[in-house]
């Protein structure tokens, strides 16, 4: 554990609460890709499935577990609680583009991930715009890779562990944001709403 790591998960955690709040508190999910949802809910599935084979700190079970569990109360809350505001008309990303190259179980998960964003991105650029607290949920969840990324420099620098996907699927991850965050801080930081250039 190292500072990147932990400032990366409570930015992923704190991306998840702010989805989930979002669609809570306004009794919609409008402007959130339920493609995307489901490919996290699967990367977290086949990426925790040691949680039943293996144990390596109380912190790391919790995690595993509120990451599985929001995902899945996050699917719930699209695509049945509040089904009738999910815009699936713009949500048409063909996820079988980003399902078939991908292996299988922890590498799956890994590569899933870099790219499961690309649905909620895809709708953003067809709605042409996003509401700011969904542009705080991708903030937060961009911010989580890109400390990802430090921390996989300090874990090389300092214990001599080098995983090779991990650190080309978040960099992929991260380049995906960075237009994203570009238009972050460039509209959402000054107080306007983002949108896209027709």
């Amino acid at each position: 554990m190292n500072i990147f790591r932990l400032t990366g998960d409570l930015s992923h955690l704190a991306a998840i609460i702010i989805l989930l709040l979002k669609i809570w508190k306004s009794r919609s999910c409008a402007g959130i890709s339920g493609k995307s949802q489901i490919l996290f809910a699967i990367v977290f599935t086949t990426r925790y499935l040691d949680l039943l084979t293996s144990f390596i700190s109380l912190y790391n079970t919790c995690m595993k577990v509120i990451y599985i569990g929001c995902a899945y109360a996050t699917v719930y809350l699209i695509y049945a609680k509040f089904r009738a505001t999910y815009d699936g008309n713009h949500d048409s990303f063909r996820v079988e583009f980003l399902l078939v190259p991908v292996g299988i179980l922890w590498t799956f998960s890994i590569y899933l991930e870099s790219v499961a964003i690309l649905p909620q991105l895809f709708m953003i650029s067809k709605t042409g715009e996003a509401e700011t607290i969904t542009t705080h949920y991708l903030f937060c969840l961009g911010l989580y890779r890109a400390l990802y990324l430090f921390n996989w420099i300090w874990r090389f620098y300092f214990e001599g562990f080098f995983d090779m996907i991990a650190i080309v699927a978040g960099v992929v991850q991260t380049v995906l944001y960075c237009d994203f965050f570009y238009l972050y801080v460039t509209k959402v930081l000054k107080g306007k709403k983002l949108s896209l250039p027709a």
